[in-house]
């Protein structure tokens, strides 16, 4: 069958076309977590149907082509019907991190101005109440109710035509996680996000018939592009370091999941419980780590407990995704006991299609790609990146657009916000977030240059440079987070964990800069990954604690 068109929801139709009989997705069904794993599955077949007459009743109720729409759904089935369905439909759907906090969230939705709501009947009653943020909403629809689930029953006479669209139509708006910043809603084309499903689908040799289950629910949405299974996680988007491992590993292993995506924080624990119980993953093939810098001890964890897989850390962003790639084995080797010397955290290589430069750092927007100044081989500057799946602007923050994006002919560039330097061979080492370097009176000190010498600490959970003061003469300070059970109980225990950690970090002359090591029972992280730590407030606490 051809389908024709640029509409990205193209790729589920195909999907139902050559492989209609073969498991879309498989959500969890509660049962004891301890025990076994169930889960309803549902066909390619099934799920191009129900996206189709889901299409049919959001457009009874109002929804059309380029219509912004706030998707307010739990992970899992009913989200990607939802999401397939706004596509087919032509509309926008507006997407938002569901545990940023309540005043953030009515923030984003009152700048992405949405005049229909698709969501649970939590967010269609909250959507009612008197918050000017809502002020834009026409049209609810409320899915899982009885209309829902009529509409969805429904088999329709034919496939569904998909709206027309071209590459640079605008598909969707994907909130970043805000967390060095307010959060933005980034601007995606249904040619972007072909872009970005070949450049996946390419980089990591993932092949219909496999299984995902990916703990960020966005990432669930490649699958049936990709003709891939999706299992939903038993998980809470919005508190996902609160997620017990044990369904998560029991349904790994009953399902035979062959690829997954998620954060350290949430590997580590799945690591952690298989690790303690003796379970192996033996039917993991791939793994990608993203969100935060991944400790070495994790790496090796994850060769024993799935000994059949390949462990990835892209990098990238939510307007970028993903830039470069790098593989455990080699992220193990001469990579590791560089970023324990202080040169960085290999990121790799860019991924096919994508090109990255190392550039000044400079205050400001920068007009186009003739007035940045490049960096040497090995010289610490700005990252910016540029390919088919790079965004081009915000919505409706036009001076972020050009504080972060270079224009490069028809090219746009852009600015990571991260630090890095590339090696003669086009290697990309990453010395953390811009605005979080430490700027001391003998010159500025990135987060990554330092922080790996103190995680190597069996101990530490994860830890933080930060500067205490005002810039440029702030003094560094290093926060650590200790492992369960691990926080120094007294003052001796206290002097005895920080000599052992100035021991161990006597491998990077720059740990030696570090004037204070404190330690604090959980640090902030933020929502999507619970691995970004928020080290400016940190820094702002911490200023103010010494200074008492």
């Amino acid at each position: 069958m051809n389908v024709p068109g640029s509409n990205v929801a193209r790729h589920l139709r195909i999907a139902a076309t050559e492989r209609p009989d073969d498991p879309a997705t498989k959500s969890p069904v509660p049962v004891h977590p301890t025990v076994e794993a169930r889960h309803e599955v549902r066909t390619f077949r099934q799920l191009d149907q129900e996206s189709d007459t889901a299409a049919t009743h959001l457009t009874q109720a109002g929804i059309t082509a380029g219509t912004r729409v706030l998707l307010a759904v739990r992970p899992g089935h009913d989200l990607i019907v939802g999401m397939f369905a706004l596509l087919k439909l032509g509309a926008v759907p507006v997407a938002i991190d569901p545990g940023m906090g309540w005043s953030a969230f009515l923030d984003c939705v009152r700048r992405s101005r949405p005049t229909a709501l698709v969501g649970v009947r939590a967010a269609t009653l909250l959507s009612r109440l008197p918050f000017t943020a809502f002020g834009t909403l026409r049209t609810r629809v409320t899915v899982g109710g009885y209309a829902w689930r009529r509409a969805l029953a429904t088999t329709p006479a034919a496939p569904r035509p998909l709206a027309e669209v071209t590459p640079d139509t605008l598909a969707a708006i994907l909130f970043t996680s805000g967390s060095t910043g307010a959060p933005k809603g980034v601007c995606y084309t249904h040619g972007m996000f072909d872009a970005q499903i070949e450049l996946v689908r390419a980089t990591y040799d993932i092949r219909p018939g496999e299984t995902d289950m990916a703990m960020l629910p966005l990432f669930a949405l490649f699958n049936p592009a990709l003709g891939t299974t999706t299992v939903t996680p038993l998980l809470d988007p919005s508190k996902p370091l609160a997620a017990d491992p044990a369904p998560l590993v029991a349904a790994l292993r009953a399902e035979k999941v062959t690829c997954s995506f998620g954060s350290p924080a949430i590997w580590g624990k799945v690591a952690d419980h298989c690790e303690a119980r003796g379970l192996k993953l033996p039917d993991l093939r791939r793994l990608l780590i993203a969100g935060a810098p991944v400790s070495g001890e994790l790496l090796a964890k994850l060769r024993v407990i799935a000994p059949h897989c390949v462990t990835h850390t892209p990098y990238g962003a939510t307007e970028c995704l993903p830039v470069t790639t790098i593989a455990a084995d080699e992220l193990l080797g001469e990579a590791r006991q560089r970023a324990l010397r202080g040169h960085g955290t290999s990121v790799g290589r860019p991924v096919s299609g994508v090109e990255i430069r190392v550039i000044r750092e400079t205050d400001g927007a920068i007009g186009t790609l003739g007035d940045a100044t490049p960096c040497a081989p090995g010289e610490i500057g700005e990252i910016i990146a540029t390919g088919p799946s790079v965004t081009r602007e915000y919505d409706g923050l036009p001076e972020a657009t050009r504080a972060a994006k270079i224009a490069d002919g028809g090219r746009v560039w852009h600015r990571m916000g991260d630090l890095g330097s590339l090696d003669a061979e086009g290697r990309l080492s990453f010395f953390g977030r811009r605005v979080e370097k430490v700027r001391t009176a003998d010159g500025d000190l990135p987060t990554e240059s330092v922080e790996p010498a103190f995680r190597q600490h069996p101990q530490v959970f994860r830890c933080a440079l930060i500067g205490i003061g005002d810039a440029p003469s702030q003094v560094p300070a290093l926060v650590v987070e200790p492992r369960a059970g691990q926080f120094p109980a007294n003052e001796a225990a206290r002097e005895r964990f920080i000599a052992e950690l100035r021991d161990l970090a006597k491998i990077n002359p720059q740990a030696a800069r570090v004037r204070h090591i404190v330690f604090q029972r959980a640090l902030p992280v933020d929502v999507r990954h619970n691995a970004k730590i928020h080290r400016l407030q940190l820094a702002k606490e911490w200023t103010q604690r010494l200074a008492r």
